[in-house]
């Protein structure tokens, strides 16, 4: 049997059964919204919570919705080499779902510093009351040495978030190993498609489809992605349990971004290396922090671990951080915003606060901007940035 290029999978999957009578049928399969699924008889509901007992994944109510749902599903087991993939209303919602499904009361999580902000506030509001610990660990830390007999999981961000510092999951899945714990990453960066940590050795994959899968600003979505079939069974299980169900017009919404997604992503490579090339130019620049470009401290694990990049990068820029916040407010082809992922440009004023957090971070009281580089023509992006940075406050 012929195996397709990952782009030409993408584009087949969730394509529509043709008619039996007519012989025709639509190019996408739709949105099918129910709430209630119909058993032609009572073998057969008996058969469906026979299976789902077992662990099948069989639909028996329309929380787990139908064909849309499932075509959906293939698409992240496909882009991240997974077996079993569990649909979340959110990003955020798939992290939470996966602590809760593979930590206890008593319980103790290793985390790295550099992940998604509003980790630390499920641990603040969420795992601290139940009962679960958290220590957060740096790349630089020596992780095995912070084990506790009590550790049940690795979680980590690569490349993490704001500073996109490129942690290596080899070695960590190999710490993982040896002491018999979960590695969970967030994947929302690579999205299966040019970073696949399953492969290199984590057992949970969470992706925020909002991003670069649905492409377009307008979905909410998150996945969760694993091998192992006991995993898998406890990550289904609490998802049921918690009763969290994506719309079917969110999946389709993100079934027909995915089509794009190859050349959508590789246009906002290229239009990223070309922007990051004047800011490298720009005196106003003290470094640009993205594993892809060359000079970043993290490019040699990039090169060996990744198959391409996005439109993430963040610069930080010699002045203090309140001096750069007219810079920002100056941009005019770049909306002020938190997400990232779509065809459109964005900017994010960065907390020093929030960078206290992140001991990657050596700028000091120097400020950072994220950026994400859309679809828009670069020249027309850098012809912005130009007139922006002539509105930063100098002192």
């Amino acid at each position: 049997m012929t195996t397709h290029h990952l782009d030409t999978r993408l584009l087949h999957i969730g394509a529509a059964e043709f008619d039996s009578e007519t012989g025709t049928a639509p190019v996408s399969i739709p949105a099918i919204r129910t709430s209630t699924v119909r058993f032609k008889n009572l073998e057969v509901l008996d058969r469906a919570l026979t299976k789902r007992a077992a662990g099948e994944r069989v639909v028996t109510y329309g929380i787990a919705g139908l064909d849309t749902h499932r075509a959906l599903e293939e698409v992240f087991m496909q882009l991240e080499g997974g077996s079993y993939c569990v649909l979340a209303p959110s990003g955020l919602s798939a992290i939470s779902i996966a602590f809760l499904a593979l930590l206890s009361t008593g319980d103790h999580m290793l985390v790295s510093d550099c992940v998604y902000g509003p980790v630390r506030t499920v641990d603040q509001t969420l795992l601290s009351r139940l009962g679960i610990s958290v220590t957060y660990f740096s790349s630089q830390d020596q992780i095995a040495e912070l084990v506790q007999p009590n550790t049940k999981m690795i979680y980590v961000e690569s490349p993490g978030s704001l500073l996109f510092e490129m942690l290596d999951m080899p070695a960590l899945s190999e710490i993982a190993q040896q002491h018999g714990l979960i590695l969970a990453t967030d994947n929302t960066w690579g999205s299966g498609y040019i970073y696949k940590p399953l492969t290199l050795g984590a057992d949970v994959s969470i992706v925020a489809g909002t991003k670069y899968i649905a492409g377009h600003s307008d979905v909410m979505l998150g996945a969760i992605i694993v091998k192992d079939e006991k995993i898998a069974a406890r990550i289904h299980a609490t998802q049921y349990a918690l009763g969290n169900s994506l719309s079917a017009d969110d999946a389709w919404l993100s079934l027909r971004g995915v089509k794009t997604m190859a050349v959508r992503m590789a246009q906002h490579a290229r239009n990223t290396r070309e922007v990051s090339a004047f800011l490298d130019s720009r005196p106003e620049v003290v470094r640009i922090f993205d594993p892809a470009w060359h000079k970043d401290p993290g490019h040699a694990l990039w090169q060996r671990d990744c198959t391409g990049a996005n439109g993430m990068l963040s610069i930080e820029l010699n002045c203090p951080a309140l001096a750069a916040k007219p810079f920002v407010d100056a941009l005019t082809l770049f909306g002020i915003g938190f997400s990232w992922g779509g065809f459109e440009s964005l900017v994010q004023w960065v907390n020093p606060a929030v960078l206290a957090n992140h001991a990657y971070w050596k700028g000091k009281d120097h400020a950072l901007i994220r950026l994400h580089i859309g679809l828009e023509s670069p020249s027309d992006l850098i012809e912005d940035l130009t007139q922006a940075f002539g509105k930063i406050q100098h002192n």
